[in-house]
């Protein structure tokens, strides 16, 4: 019974997935020019409110999933940031408890320096202006810790947010 709905199932897909290629290939798709996305500082075009414009600007303006994975990538390299990744690409907020705890690297959620970094996949909440991702550094013990890292999406230059260390 399970191998013949496994089955129905690869086959049912399988029709789906063929149906679909198939209507994208058979008929071109009618592309409309879509306006220019207005910039915040620009007067709003005509026919539309201010209000949009600028929303229309603001969400054009912010970073995406794939820089975010990339600018964390960058910062965190294979052991951790640097100074000057340190003084230009992190909040004031991460700055300040930093300060806070100076025998603690608030960054790493650690002590040491670790044997590598690796950054997991960013889930972007537009609605929250955040993206975030759970970065695993590997100690030389052969031990992980894991934290999870938050980038505003409209910081500009893009900057860590803050770190929300694991239990």
């Amino acid at each position: 019974m399970l191998r013949r709905t496994t089955r129905t199932i690869r086959t049912t897909v399988a029709a789906v997935c063929a149906a679909g290629a198939l209507a994208l290939t058979a008929a071109p798709a009618q592309a409309t020019a879509s306006p220019p996305v207005t910039r915040a500082d620009a007067p709003p075009a005509a026919g539309t409110s201010g209000s949009f414009a600028a929303h229309t600007a603001a969400v054009a303006d912010r970073h995406t999933g794939p820089e975010i994975h990339r600018f964390l990538r960058w910062f965190y390299g294979q052991h951790g940031p640097d100074e000057q990744q340190r003084e230009h690409f992190v909040s004031d907020l991460l700055k300040r408890k930093q300060a806070e705890n100076p025998g603690y690297d608030v960054l790493l959620c650690a002590q040491n320096t670790p044997r590598r970094i690796d950054v997991g996949p960013v889930t972007v909440a537009q609605s929250a202006g955040v993206g975030w991702a759970t970065v695993t550094a590997h100690w030389s013990d052969g031990t992980t810790s894991a934290f999870t890292a938050y980038v505003a999406l409209d910081s500009h230059p893009i900057e860590l947010h803050d770190v929300v260390c694991g239990q």
